[in-house]
């Protein structure tokens, strides 16, 4: 059995929290980089003001977005993985709050989420996803993912439990009517995660886990892939644009995640991300 190395732990939470609201990811900022190219006039202008805004963001060391999110915690255990002494969910909350203190990040949780309301002042709990993992390189070790999550895209989640008739047809219907709710609220341009299949809770999940794949890796599946393809023309062929100020780039990438699931359902969730898309991600070897 190992004893988790707390403060270390804590310190490596905390300033992931740092730097994945300090900017976004790389392969998103490509993209937008991308998408100016492609604009002009106002949802140009839009653009090079997003762009202006991540640069000052990293170059500061600020947060890229006033709503710093609540904060998901993907935890990847390897193989060989034996943890003894306090919850590792508990460190991991600590290494939340400070990262959120220190980083001067805002605090946005509360404690009930109906009733009193009251701001836990540090923005814990996070919401942790244990996942396992049995490739060679995480071999003994934990990949940590720090992934906020603001309200605005949060808000926007959508699930549905189709009937099995609907099929692609109906799925993709779903998908652009998820696109044409959200509208302007999710701060587009948009990043699209699409679950299919499992449960509910396992299709939300995929949702998410699919925004966590870069935009260049398309899904493995021929026809998921080409799913991913068509259904992002057909969101910018919206023309909600930058911002909501029109244009060619609505969304940057679609990606879609599946699962498994019972004879009588087809479980389809959409989880959208605004372009300010914030992840980081280390190996903690025990």
């Amino acid at each position: 059995m190992e004893t988790v190395d707390r403060e270390k732990l804590i310190a490596l939470v905390a300033n992931l929290c740092q730097e994945a609201n300090y900017g976004v990811r790389e392969d998103v900022l490509e993209y937008l980089e991308k998408a100016f190219e492609k604009e002009e006039g106002v949802p140009k202008r839009i653009l090079g003001l997003i762009l202006e805004n991540i640069k000052i963001a990293k170059k500061e060391k600020i947060a890229v977005c006033q709503d710093t999110g609540m904060t998901e915690v993907f935890l990847q255990i390897g193989k060989g993985v034996h943890i003894d002494g306090e919850l590792l969910e508990e460190i991991i909350s600590e290494g939340v709050a400070v990262g959120y203190e220190k980083g001067y990040l805002r605090k946005s949780v509360v404690d009930d989420p109906l009733f009193s309301r009251k701001n836990t002042e540090n923005n814990t709990p996070p919401v942790v996803h244990f996942l396992f993992d049995d490739s060679q390189d995480l071999t003994g070790k934990v990949k940590i993912t720090i992934f906020p999550r603001g309200f605005g895209a949060e808000n926007m989640t959508q699930i549905a439990m189709l009937s099995p008739s609907e099929g692609e047809e109906g799925v993709k219907r779903f998908v652009i009517e998820a696109v044409k709710r959200a509208g302007t609220n999710p701060c587009p341009p948009i990043i699209v995660g699409i679950g299919i299949g499992g449960t509910a809770e396992k299709c939300l999940a995929l949702s998410k886990k699919a925004l966590l794949r870069p935009l260049n890796l398309k899904s493995t599946h021929p026809q998921y892939a080409s799913m991913e393809k068509e259904l992002q023309e057909k969101i910018n062929d919206l023309e909600i644009g930058p911002q909501g100020f029109g244009g060619k780039n609505t969304c940057l990438g679609v990606n879609i995640e599946y699962f498994p699931t019972h004879i009588a359902g087809l479980p389809v969730a959409v989880s959208i991300s605004c372009y300010a898309l914030r992840q980081a991600s280390r190996i903690f070897k025990l």
